[in-house]
């Protein structure tokens, strides 16, 4: 039999909540100690798993804890590089869950796990853009973390004083998601950039983020770099290898929350994921109603600029430092797949009974407005204003972003026009 512990960081310290036991994974469950069941503000590790002295379902334990990996290729390369099968979830955990997303950290019973961060070359960061996902996947089995999603990424440490990555090791936590480009889709980074800085012009909440340049900006040059909004530097001193060290926030993302395995992260069958999103904010969020006008804001956004891809693992709950309070995260992963012919045109859940782009209207959002409980009113003024900031927004950050060396990003602008749902309006 197989035995993980499970730890949360809160409050910058890490707590043991539980354990993972089985012989395999048809029948491994996630417990909750006694011990952290009887501590002060003991909180669950999703809304998915709320706190019982019973042991979960393996199903149940599955849906949360696979949900922390990687997936497609990135999996299936970690599990040859680790010599197990790509199914077996548990040891893929045990490989990469020593600093995950959110605040989570799996390890085995007994083992002590040092942090630190190792500084990677320039010639290492120029290999990682060249060299595409079989790079991300040496460096996130060497550094044993795990990021959520198929396309080839890494966490790395950034140190703005001296422009320098570094790479964390053991429970160092990272502080970017870096992405690679040429091995994913066409001027994917611009597309990107140019989306994030078209959504912040809209109003919405993003994480900072940049393009890292190794050379003269062609696709095997360049790489994406996401500030992580589940850390940050508390005032106090906290170092690792003499560098400041961020704190963890938890964080889940909304098929963990719903409970839905991530094979069922896209809405094939009309099961109402849009309401279930807004009833789950209804319910858990600290600030309801200010978290439902920033979902339905993203909703709406994502139509208009062509994001196909937004799928209820990339909208995700954020905790507090003590887990005590949730809010709806910041918008991520944000790119305009429309643009791309071989891209499906059906978007990740069903908009007011609609499911391909192309059918989605005026009245679809009305019709979805009051599905999830919105004042229709409300939601179509939000709706009508988004619409009228969106050609401006994406050409004020077309026009920066050209001005900053990425000449593709005026196409890129062209490209949203004509292929996103801003051209159905």
């Amino acid at each position: 039999m197989k035995t993980l512990i499970v730890s949360i960081e809160r409050n910058g310290k890490m707590v043991q909540v539980g354990t993972i036991s089985g012989n395999d994974v048809s029948d491994s469950r996630f417990q909750y100690s006694e011990e952290y069941l009887r501590s002060p503000g003991a909180v669950g590790l999703s809304i998915s798993l709320p706190l019982q002295d019973q042991p979960y379902s393996a199903s149940r334990t599955a849906n949360f804890f696979e949900g922390l990996l990687p997936e497609g290729f990135t999996r299936r390369s970690v599990a040859q590089w680790m010599h197990v099968d790509e199914g077996d979830y548990l040891s893929i955990l045990h490989g990469l869950g020593r600093e995950c997303l959110g605040a989570i950290s799996v390890t085995e019973v007994g083992e002590e796990i040092d942090a630190s961060y190792e500084r990677i070359t320039e010639q290492q960061v120029r290999e990682l853009a060249a060299e595409g996902a079989t790079k991300s996947v040496e460096l996130v089995t060497k550094s044993h973390l795990s990021l959520t999603g198929a396309s080839g990424k890494v966490g790395l440490y950034y140190a703005a004083d001296e422009d320098a990555w570094y790479l964390p090791w053991g429970t160092a936590p990272s502080t970017h998601i870096v992405k690679q480009s040429h091995v994913r889709l066409d001027a994917i980074v611009t597309n990107e950039q140019l989306s994030l800085m078209t959504a912040r012009r809209c109003g919405i909440t993003i994480p900072n983020s940049f393009i890292i340049n190794t050379g003269s900006g062609e696709e095997y040059e360049v790489l994406f770099a996401t500030e992580r909004f589940d850390r940050f530097f508390p005032a106090g001193p906290r170092s690792v290898s003499g560098m400041p060290c961020p704190l963890r926030l938890h964080q889940e993302d909304f098929a963990q929350a719903l409970g839905i395995p991530s094979s069922g992260k896209y809405e094939r069958e009309p099961d109402h994921y849009m309401k279930a999103m807004f009833d789950l904010l209804r319910q858990y969020s600290a600030d309801p109603i200010t978290d439902q006008m920033k979902l339905w804001d993203i909703i709406v956004f994502d139509y208009l600029i062509g994001n196909t891809d937004a799928h209820i693992k990339n909208f995700s709950l954020l905790y507090g430092p003590d887990m005590k309070r949730v809010r709806l995260a910041p918008a991520y992963d944000i790119v305009s797949t429309t643009v791309y012919e071989q891209s499906t045109r059906d978007m990740s859940f069903r908009i007011g009974g609609a499911h391909t782009i192309d059918d989605i209207t005026a009245d679809s959002f009305r019709v979805a407005a009051r599905e999830v409980g919105l004042g229709e009113r409300m939601a179509m003024h939000r709706f009508t204003d988004m619409c009228d900031r969106f050609k401006p927004a994406l050409h004020q950050a077309a026009t920066e972003l050209s001005g900053t060396g990425y000449p593709k990003a005026a196409e890129m602008e062209q490209r949203i026009l004509c292929s996103g749902g801003i051209s159905r309006i």
